[in-house]
């Protein structure tokens, strides 16, 4: 029998717990879920025999180092600054592993001893990043291989909605950690490069620069840029690209209502606000608008920000309400935090609606003097605010990833991202099998 670690038991583990329950019979596998939320563990693993719940601290070394002893491969979903102690262990006990977050420096610098060691340690393997990887680098080596000159890369993902469940203003729900997508963009300047020209966006501007993307089926998207979407150029083998830019979608007029927050300083979670539970949601937009008792706080915010009255933008504000006499109910909060729990109220997925995963890549090149255009799109549609969209794109590129590592069909050791022909080949067809897969067409070129 062959064990299998998951460390941490959050949302976006559902379908990869699912994948292993089907196949652990046929597999020979047990899995053992840790997490310090015993009760959390214990809810995933049901009372399927092949699976054990277990009370786990990350920080507790001893503990942690007789968990990942016992296991054949490791899957951590700890926030990223977690993962460093467990990829160490796992090096010095010959255990690969998988996560899905972003691959920071200090993982990239465990890659020389997990190659001695034969270890693999797979970072990224989630949706964005993830299946983006499969995806992108499946078409972009298809182009290499026929001769062809690359020449623009652009790459959007945005987690949102289902239609049919698309029933507010923003057009727009939390379909992963709210958290994440309050601070979004807020680490600093977002850097691309279009035609050979380098281009930075500010925070401060971000939402305001965005890029309107169709969709076959779907309608329109709006792209925001994503990070830093140059370090990619080496990752992709793209150096000497012109063009190249990540991003993330959300709906048409989401970023020019959302730039409103930023404008305030509602986004900031560099500080605490002087502020007591019974501060109401209208209290709170006030602290950011001048002092004036004979004006309305939304005449002031209108005002500030040149907002007309008629504005959809107010409508979208009114409608969240962050204008209302509601208690915040947290004692000396970030603005951050205050702004969470107001969208906590409106952006949350009912228990029987379903979120969506769109994925979109344009790749432009030159073949034979000609320019061309790919574009390769993925609509992902959840179940229900369980078995989310966001959960099975997330947990199934984890699970896949693990069968293929036990069976010896993944075998390169060392710190990587899922960018070679060994991992995405596969892992894009078994994607395929559950519903994950992209529509490809030729375009006619369109430059910048």
């Amino acid at each position: 029998m062959r064990h299998i670690l998951l460390i941490g038991a959050g949302r976006s583990t559902y379908s990869f717990v699912e994948y292993i329950k089907q196949h652990s019979e046929q597999e020979d596998w047990r899995l053992i879920i840790a997490d310090q939320d015993y009760e959390l563990a214990k809810e995933k693993a049901g009372d399927h025999p092949r699976m054990e719940a277990v009370s786990f601290d990350v920080k507790d070394e001893i503990s942690r180092v007789n968990a990942i002893s016992k296991a054949d491969i490791v899957v951590s979903m700890l926030p990223a600054h977690m993962h460093i102690p467990v990829a160490s262990d796992c090096i010095a006990l010959g255990k690969h592993m998988l996560t899905a977050s972003y691959i920071s420096d200090e993982m990239k610098a465990l890659d020389e001893r997990a190659k001695e060691a034969g270890v693999i340690l797979i970072n990224e393997i989630g949706v964005d990043p993830g299946i983006d990887h499969l995806s992108a680098m499946k078409v972009l080596n298809e182009i290499r291989a026929k001769g062809g000159e690359m020449l623009l890369f652009e790459s959007f993902t945005g987690g949102l909605v289902a239609p049919e469940n698309d029933d507010n203003p923003w057009n727009y729900k939390f379909t992963w950690n709210p958290r994440n997508v309050v601070l979004a963009g807020s680490g600093g300047a977002v850097k691309f490069i279009q035609e050979g020209k380098y281009k930075y966006i500010p925070y401060h501007q971000l939402f305001r620069r965005t890029e309107i993307i169709s969709i076959d089926g779907y309608g329109r998207f709006e792209g925001y840029a994503n990070r830093d979407s140059l370090k990619y150029r080496d990752v992709y083998g793209l150096k000497s690209i012109p063009t190249i830019y990540r991003g993330t979608f959300r709906r048409p007029g989401f970023c020019r209502a959302w730039d409103v927050f930023v404008k305030l300083g509602m986004t900031d979670d560099s500080y605490q606000l002087e502020v007591s539970p019974e501060m109401t949601f209208r209290d709170f937009t006030n602290l950011f608008l001048a002092y004036n008792p004979q004006d309305s706080v939304e005449l002031k915010l209108m005002h500030y920000l040149h907002i007309p009255q008629d504005s959809e933008l107010m409508e979208k504000l009114s409608w969240l309400g962050i204008f209302d006499d509601t208690p915040i109910g947290l004692d000396r909060p970030t603005p951050a935090q205050v702004l969470q729990r107001i969208l906590e109220t409106k952006w949350t997925l009912g228990k029987d609606e379903k979120d969506m995963i769109v994925m979109f890549h344009k790749f432009g090149y030159l073949l034979d003097g000609e320019k061309k255009m790919i574009e390769s799109s993925m609509v992902a549609l959840g179940k229900n605010s369980r078995e989310t969209a966001m959960a099975r794109t997330v947990g199934l590129p984890l699970a896949i990833a693990t069968r293929h590592i036990l069976n010896g069909n993944i075998s390169t050791p060392g710190v990587q991202i899922p960018i070679t022909k060994e991992i995405y080949t596969p892992m894009l067809e078994e994607l395929a099998e559950y519903g994950i897969s992209f529509t490809e067409k030729e375009v006619p070129y369109r430059g910048y």
